[in-house]
């Protein structure tokens, strides 16, 4: 915005401005005009007269603006008026937006490194550290990328660096023993998921323009299906008996680290609860069809088994003498 006006500059999405011939418009009041006699280049011929109250002013790139005066103090020069004139009022020039062009090689050389670097860190930082990052400068990288027509580069080069960590982080875990491998397992998941709430935000304008506008997809979805396919379907077969030998044996695995691993499980592929559906019921709602009327008494059964297994074994009930007498006894 010009100090002494307003300037309206056509954009794409991208922040690309563009041209808009016979579009765009310069508007001056008369308050923000200065005391100073103005000088104008000459339009048709003629050398245009200075103005003090201006009423209404339009400019395209064929042609300045022309004004109403109601009083003539002199004339100017013409050459050094029409200087002076184009160089503030048709600022939409496309030379004036492309000084700064980034080409690819200045994508690889200096602003993909630093993003790398950044993402390096928040992949591999514990979720209970904190790891000093300039959020606003990666942030800033991304806009200047997106804006520059990198979004593609950018994108693919995101894509396969998480990935390659991925990879290696599959390769690790393959390595764990398996009495401490659902720990593991809970440990590389709640670190990923943790790197995509910083990662994701940050990456929020290449995925408002690029992935989302022309992709149709969403960037965190693009994230965990990454995971899915480089770690999780690979390790599943492994991991679910484990959970089930787990959960046969009472706090042998921390009940919030069981949690975590199968709503996570779910999260990613919820088609893997039929491996072991009693499992993720215990921590999925409503994962289980409906209860028939036909199978309340099968489940009544069930109930009177377990009370009679428990008393057996040393649970008492308590006090029964104030509870009112079963009409079937």
């Amino acid at each position: 915005m010009d100090e002494d006006g307003f300037l309206e500059i056509n954009d794409d999405h991208n922040h690309n401005y563009c041209e808009d011939r016979g579009s765009s418009y310069y508007s001056n009041s008369r308050s923000h005009l200065s005391r100073d006699t103005l000088c104008f280049p000459p339009v048709g011929g003629v050398v245009a007269e200075p103005a003090e109250n201006v009423k209404t002013s339009f400019v395209t790139e064929s042609s300045y603006f022309e004004s109403e005066s109601s009083s003539q103090s002199g004339q100017c020069d013409s050459s050094g008026a029409s200087a002076s004139s184009a160089g503030r009022l048709i600022l939409n020039s496309p030379s004036k937006f492309l000084m700064n062009a980034m080409t690819a090689e200045d994508y690889r050389t200096t602003y993909w490194p630093k993003l790398e670097r950044a993402i390096d860190h928040l992949l591999t930082q514990s979720p209970m550290d904190h790891i000093s990052i300039s959020y606003e400068q990666i942030y800033s990288h991304v806009y200047k990328c997106v804006c520059q027509q990198h979004s593609e580069l950018l994108y693919n080069d995101l894509i396969q660096k998480i990935a390659s960590h991925l990879q290696q982080v599959s390769s690790e875990l393959k390595g764990s023993p398996p009495e401490s491998f659902i720990e593991k397992f809970n440990l590389v998941l709640t670190q990923y998921t943790a790197a995509l709430q910083c990662i994701v935000p940050v990456f929020i304008y290449m995925n408002k323009f690029y992935i989302e506008t022309k992709l149709n997809r969403d960037l965190r979805d693009d994230l965990m299906k990454l995971f899915s396919h480089h770690v999780a379907e690979k390790h599943v077969e492994t991991l679910i008996p484990l959970l089930n030998k787990a959960d046969a044996v009472p706090f042998q695995v921390r009940p919030s680290t069981m949690a975590s691993v199968v709503k996570g499980l779910y999260a990613l592929r919820p088609d893997w609860a039929p491996l072991a559906p009693a499992l993720f019921s215990r921590f999925i709602p409503q994962i289980q069809p409906p209860t028939l009327e036909s199978q309340l008494p099968h489940y009544a059964a069930l109930d009177r088994k377990l009370q009679i297994e428990l008393s057996l074994n040393g649970f008492c009930r308590g006090d029964q003498s104030r509870k009112r007498t079963s009409e079937e006894s």
